[in-house]
């Protein structure tokens, strides 16, 4: 069963009938210390470090960059993100991975840092649209960027002409360090998000075409929290009726139901080891 689903995995993504997301948990490397967060918890302790918080939200993220936010300044939030993700981590061997794929018309990275935009500087022909606070943006629920960090300006949030000739998509809903230190963060910001995610007004139109009839493959992703389930959701909505997450860890209760619910099928090995068995599917040497 599991080298079947390795097989059909593989071709889904060789000829760009996959679409890989990305958590924070892919940074999660086994006897490495990633230089950047790698979950909400690592990265709350960032923010809460030069900052006073309240106990009862320190370990809560959405409250306790509110609460900084609030009380200090939205700049003060902006800067502290930028302190824990500008670095010189490098991408790890799923980044490169991906970035050898030769049929990629979207990927999501669900996270803050940029090691995509770094493993994909080598291609040519791709872009990213990144989600944007109506705090710092009012009005706009995205921006585009070029793949060299130029931006691709459009009006509101329609498409720039430029965008429509990308091959790859980089899709990054809660925003990146890179290229303009653009971050959801705030409580605020995702109650803004998701007033309007049901009715998908701040998913890219890009985004709902190259979704469709597609699988996704989650990797590094947990569906622990309503918030993580709901964009999952959302961002999938229309696309096939058949997807995959690389899952160790056994499930939560929740995470088993939403796995069923969404007909995502769990592949029980490591991240690492996944990779490795894909890579030498194809190219070996994607992945040194």
């Amino acid at each position: 069963m599991e080298n079947t689903m390795l097989n059909a995995i593989h071709a889904s993504l060789e000829c760009g009938g996959a679409i890989p997301y990305l958590g924070p948990g892919v940074l999660t490397v086994p006897g490495q210390q990633s230089a950047v967060p790698d979950s909400p918890e690592t990265l709350v302790g960032k923010l809460t470090a030069n900052s006073s918080v309240p106990h009862k939200i320190r370990k809560n993220l959405t409250a306790a960059a509110q609460f900084i936010e609030n009380f200090k300044h939205r700049k003060t939030v902006s800067t502290a993100m930028t302190a824990a993700f500008r670095g010189e981590a490098q991408p790890l061997a799923v980044h490169r991975y991906l970035a050898t794929l030769p049929s990629l018309p979207l990927v999501v990275h669900a996270w803050y840092d940029d090691l995509p935009q770094k493993a994909f500087a080598s291609r040519v022909g791709w872009g990213m649209s990144q989600g944007v606070s109506q705090a710092e943006h009012f009005g706009n629920w995205v921006h585009y960027f070029h793949s060299d960090g130029s931006r691709a300006m459009n009006g509101a949030d329609a498409i720039p002409a430029a965008a429509l000739g990308w091959s790859t998509l980089v899709y990054q809903p809660f925003g990146s360090v890179s290229p303009a230190a653009n971050y959801l963060v705030s409580d605020s910001d995702f109650v803004e998000v998701l007033t309007e995610i049901d009715i998908q007004t701040p998913i890219p139109p890009m985004v709902q075409t190259r979704r469709l009839d597609r699988h996704f493959l989650f990797l590094g992703c947990r569906f622990a929290t309503q918030m993580e389930r709901m964009f999952a959701r959302q961002i999938m909505k229309r696309s096939s009726g058949m997807h995959w997450a690389v899952l160790p860890e056994e499930p939560t209760r929740n995470e088993a139901r939403f796995l069923i619910e969404q007909n995502i099928q769990r592949v029980d090995m490591p991240l690492q080891e996944f990779v490795e068995a894909l890579a030498m599917m194809g190219n070996p040497r994607s992945i040194q």
